[in-house]
Parts: C-alpha cells; structure tokens; sequence
C-alpha cells in the first residue's frame, strides 16, 4: 500500500459500502441516488486517497480486494457510529415539538412500530403521538393533504407522478416470494396444482403483483381476492392455495408463520421498496433521524433474522 494523500470522507466510505454489496458501480448508483459517473469519480478518489485498489473490476460482480476486505471490516462501523452520532444530534434539538402525525403500513405494527414509539415517546416527553396505519397509497395522499407528518410505505413508484417537496428516506427493499402450504414444491409447475389466493387489486401492492404476472402472460387459477395477510396466511396454513406476499408481510402474522412455507418467486424477479417520507425541511433532521432509527430495527428483528432462516435472500432483502 502506497502512502496515502488526502482524506477519507463518510460519503466516500458509504460508496465504497454500496459497491460492495450491490456488486456494481450503477447498481450502487442507483441505491445512493447518485449518478454512475459520481460514484465511480468518488470510489477512484478513496483508492487514492488509500493508495491501494478496493475492488477488482474485471470481475462481474465486481470483487473486494485484500484491501478491499480490510476496508469493509471497518467501513460499516464508521458509517453506524455516523448515523448514530447523526439521529443523537437530530433527536435533541427536537425536545420542543408539541405533536407528531404518523403515518405506518401495517406490515411493521407487530412489533417495529410499537418500540419506535416507545423510544421516541421517552425522548420527547411534551409531544403528542397520532399514529394512523393502512395501505401505501391512502397513507402517502394523507401525506399530501397535510394530515400526516411523517409517513412509512411503500415506494408508489411509476404508479403516480413524483411527489415535489418531499424528502424521501429509502429503508428497505422487501421481495416478493411465494407463501404456500408448509411441505409443497413451490416451482412454477407445482403451484398449478394449487389455487391462488390473490391480494386485493384494490391496493398499490395487489396491482403491483397483478402487473407482475400479467407482462408475463401468466394468470393462476384461484377464487379468492383478499385484502388482509391474516387471512391469506391462514387460507394457506389450512393448504387453501399459495400467495405471493412479501417477508415484512410475512413477519406480520406470527401465528402461521410455522405452518406455511416461504420460497423465491419462480417467475422473475419482483420486489418494492420501503421509504420513510416527509415534506422537506419540515421537521428538521428527525425524517432522517427515524429513517435511521428504523433501519437499526428493521435489521434486528426482521432482515437479520429472516436472512438466518432464508439464506437465499441475502441479496434481495436488505437494508437501504
């Protein structure tokens, strides 16, 4: 290794992060919301800076280096002890705020949501708390109309023209799978023989499925449409049929989570993704400061244990 020159910077760290774990400068890019052309300026900038290659970019995905190894054992604990310093800071000029509308899809009300409420309610002794949870699309107009502050949905994306005024947080990126009787073959062969338990077309997420299957002429028997995971979950614990829901639907219903199975989707690739979003400056840095804080959640008690029993979806359900 070379003798350095220059400074190490948290935003040249958070690229070098996002390279490795999407494989990819563009992939990267896009998760960072950046161009591929900044990111690759700002990964050439770290090498220099390190005097020495992170990645091997001949190979597809690209590949740490030795030094690139070094680097990433060190790199999430810089990034975590920032954000962390981050929200402290965030949280403490926010003691005065007299109340707080949140808006939550009620994939995260088991568990996540109640502890972040907990937190923040020991943290801002004086604020007034008015959680609302439903579907993505009613949650994000309620954001529009001003009747909530802060809301946590699904992305909408080409569903509806881009929001202005918004700062958006990405969380999470939630896959699709296939939920079908516990023991049964989940291939494309297998659930023909099974009925397919639709979720209702009435929300953002049964269109999204809906659109899914249909770009790929495919259009599974079943009679029932329905609006609620529970009852999805516990059709198909009963051997009803087979769903494609996601794992923070999944997570949702604890009570069948033994008696259903859960397998990759076997017909191309379907996933959404989670955001935290707020109208820009409004509250200050506390849109950021729950973003973070809800990440930390996510990870602890629903990706990292997900990703203990599942393997195979290191690389679609992650942290954003």
């Amino acid at each position: 290794m070379t003798q350095s020159t220059g400074r190490v910077t948290l935003w040249g760290i958070e690229v070098f992060l996002a390279i490795a774990e999407e494989g990819s400068i563009s992939a990267a890019a896009r998760r960072l919301g950046s161009s591929p052309s900044a990111v690759s300026q700002q990964l050439s900038g770290l090498e220099t800076t390190l005097g020495a290659q992170l990645f091997d970019r001949g190979a597809r995905p690209v590949r740490l280096t030795s030094a690139g190894m070094v680097l990433r054992r060190h790199a999430q604990v810089m990034v975590s002890a920032a954000h962390a310093a981050q929200t402290e800071l965030a949280m403490s000029d926010l003691t005065g705020i007299g109340s707080l509308r949140l808006g939550v899809i009620e994939d995260l009300d088991a568990d996540v949501t109640p502890r972040l409420l907990a937190e923040l309610a020991a943290e801002m002794q004086t604020c007034r708390f008015l959680l609302e949870t439903g579907p993505s699309h009613r949650l994000r107009d309620e954001l529009e109309a001003r009747a909530l502050d802060i809301v946590v949905a699904a992305d909408l994306g080409a569903a509806r023209a881009p929001e202005t005024g918004l700062e958006i947080h990405p969380l999470i990126c939630d896959p699709f799978v296939v939920v079908a009787p516990l023991g049964s073959a989940a291939d494309a062969e297998a659930l023909r023989t099974l009925p397919y338990i639709r979720y209702s077309s009435r929300h953002h997420m049964g269109r999204q499925i809906g659109a899914h299957l249909a770009a790929l002429n495919l259009d599974p028997a079943g009679r029932f449409e329905l609006d609620s995971y529970h009852a999805i979950l516990a059709m198909v614990a009963a051997g009803q049929g087979w769903a494609i829901l996601t794992p923070l639907a999944w997570h949702h219903v604890a009570r069948f989570q033994a008696d259903v199975g859960v397998s990759p989707l076997p017909f191309g690739r379907l996933e959404r993704t989670i955001t935290l979003c707020a109208r820009a400056g409004a509250l200050q840095g506390l849109p950021a400061a729950l973003a973070a804080r809800l990440r930390a959640q996510l990870d602890a008690q629903v990706v990292s244990p997900a990703l203990a029993r599942w393997p195979w979806m290191r690389e679609s359900f992650r942290l954003l």
